[in-house]
């Protein structure tokens, strides 16, 4: 039960780079929470929109879901003390971020959908979307992947 129990500070970073990594992640993160909810209605619209499967419950739900994945990745990248468990659940949640936008570009980029914004920075800045996001969402699982190696929380050889 110790896992669930005891909070435990973070292991160093392997290298001075992945930690430059991980905070450059992290200000991405932080940049898009704070864009999304400082346009929520908007941007819960704007995910309307886009004609997801799921309807106006959908668009909620996944509205949330992004914004929650986001939130919830930050204490694994700022090396918060945490228990194990939820350490891996947040560097987790690092993960799902660039899953869901890769899914959400691609849906937009192979639908006939006219829209306007990708909905990065909420309805705050106005991105157009085209193949260019796919490649900023690879791009942040890179740095998703890489923040991970560097502060890895299980055993290291």
């Amino acid at each position: 039960m110790s896992i669930f129990q005891k909070a435990t500070s973070a292991k160093p970073a392997r290298t001075t780079n992945s930690l430059v990594v991980v905070y450059v992640y992290a200000a991405i993160l932080a940049i898009f929470i704070l864009a999304q909810l400082f346009t929520f209605d908007d941007f819960i619209r704007l995910l309307e929109s886009f004609w997801l499967p799921g309807g106006m419950s959908g668009a909620h739900l996944l509205g949330s879901s992004i914004i929650a994945c986001e939130l919830f990745a930050l204490p694994f990248l700022l090396r918060i003390d945490l228990s194990r468990l939820m350490r891996v659940v947040s560097m987790v949640q690092g993960w799902l971020v660039p899953i869901i936008w890769l899914g959400l570009s691609l849906w937009i980029n192979l639908t006939v959908n006219a829209i306007s914004n990708i909905g990065f920075l909420g309805s705050l800045i106005q991105l157009t979307p085209g193949w260019w996001t796919i490649f900023v969402c690879l791009a942040l699982g890179v740095l998703s992947g890489w923040a991970s190696w560097g502060l890895w929380p299980g055993k290291r050889k």
